[in-house]
């Protein structure tokens, strides 16, 4: 009886504008090099963003959507322009990336930030505080005060302004949306070390109150799962003060948006950390999660470290192949070991291109 054959996975590939496209091409080349020996896959492009607008007039075309849903993983480059800032909001290309994530189901965003104690000295704390830090940021997507109605501008109903012009937004979460992403973040610390920091508000708002009510609740399913609580101010002094007290953490949208990204400093560049954007099944999307760098765009500088990292975490969390995203993980420390540098990057004994860069991961995955 003769062996199945397995289809080649089937990735989405997304690169926007900017420095999108240049980056996307150096992990698709590290992909590439890891075909054959039980992986293969087909990769498929499509235009998002501002590039999209200009194809079709609007930033996520209905093909591109449908290739989404018909692929294993999508990689994301990069999207925004100001060239279209007088577009109304809807057409935007940053829009691109809400409808995706509709699409496609995704409530998690996962950015892990790791720093080695050899690259220590990248980051622009002392190189004895974030040595040997490893942590995930697991965020929520969906809810909290960027998609909570009611929400808009109106004349003040009350108070000392009242008949004044106000904005007013709406901090929203559903038990059920604070259950399924409090279980991501407990998977993942099983996978960890074992540990969840929850991050909210509860001492002033009812949203967090009953948020940390629940991830309580969704606790005691991993008893081997140590679960503590910070307010999200004093989470953002030991993020910078202690960052090494933390496996995961765990939060909402808003205050997860804010985390994550602080958290990105501590490795010395957004152009290291990747994100992962997940849903109920494996199906994600993988992004650097980094602007379009307009003013580098096309010049060979951009750091395409994030992207590559990208398709290592797609690698381990919808394609199956967790020994080939250490494989990756691994050859993109060994590269900043040997001190390769894009010119973001401080430290090093050598400056490199993004193409340069690339083919140095590539050997260094041996």
């Amino acid at each position: 009886m003769s062996a199945l054959v397995s289809r080649p996975h089937r990735i989405a590939v997304l690169p926007g504008e900017g420095i999108g496209p240049e980056i996307v091409a150096q992990a698709l080349k590290v992909l590439r090099a890891l075909q054959g020996h039980g992986f293969e896959f087909e990769a498929r492009e499509a235009p998002v963003g501002g590039s999209a607008w200009l194809l079709t007039g609007t930033p996520l075309p209905q093909p591109t959507i449908d290739l989404a849903l018909a692929s294993d993983a999508v990689l994301f480059g990069a999207v925004g322009d100001p060239r279209f800032d007088h577009l109304e909001p809807a057409l935007r290309p940053e829009r691109a990336i809400l409808g995706l994530r509709n699409a496609m189901g995704l409530f998690a965003n996962l950015k892990q930030v790791s720093v080695p104690a050899e690259l220590a000295e990248l980051s622009p704390l002392r190189a004895e505080k974030v040595s040997g830090v490893d942590l995930l940021v697991v965020r929520e997507l969906n809810g909290d005060v960027y998609t909570g109605s009611p929400k808009g501008v109106r004349a003040a109903p009350d108070g000392p302004f009242a008949g004044e012009r106000e904005g007013f937004d709406s901090m929203r979460y559903a038990e059920g949306e604070v259950r399924r992403i409090a279980h991501v973040a407990f998977k993942a610390a099983q996978r960890r070390s074992g540990r969840v920091c929850n991050v909210d508000k509860a001492n002033v708002l009812a949203t967090s109150r009953v948020w940390r009510e629940v991830v309580i609740e969704v606790a005691r399913e991993y008893p081997a799962v140590e679960l503590s609580h910070l307010y999200a101010d004093s989470a953002a002094m030991q993020l910078i003060s202690n960052p090494g007290r933390f496996d995961v953490i765990l939060s909402g949208n808003l205050f997860g948006d804010i985390l994550s990204d602080a958290a990105s400093v501590l490795t010395g560049s957004i152009g290291l950390p990747a994100s992962a954007l997940l849903g109920e099944g494996p199906r994600g999307m993988f992004e650097a999660g980094h602007g379009t760098a307009l003013d580098i765009a096309g010049r060979d500088v951009a750091n395409p470290l994030a992207c590559i990292r990208a398709a290592a975490l797609m690698l381990r969390h919808s394609l199956g192949r967790d020994d080939l995203a250490h494989r990756i993980e691994a050859a993109v420390t060994a590269v900043l070991r040997q001190g390769l540098r894009t010119a973001d990057l401080a430290g090093g004994t050598r400056v490199v291109g993004t193409g340069a860069m690339g083919d140095a991961v590539v050997a260094a995955l041996g």
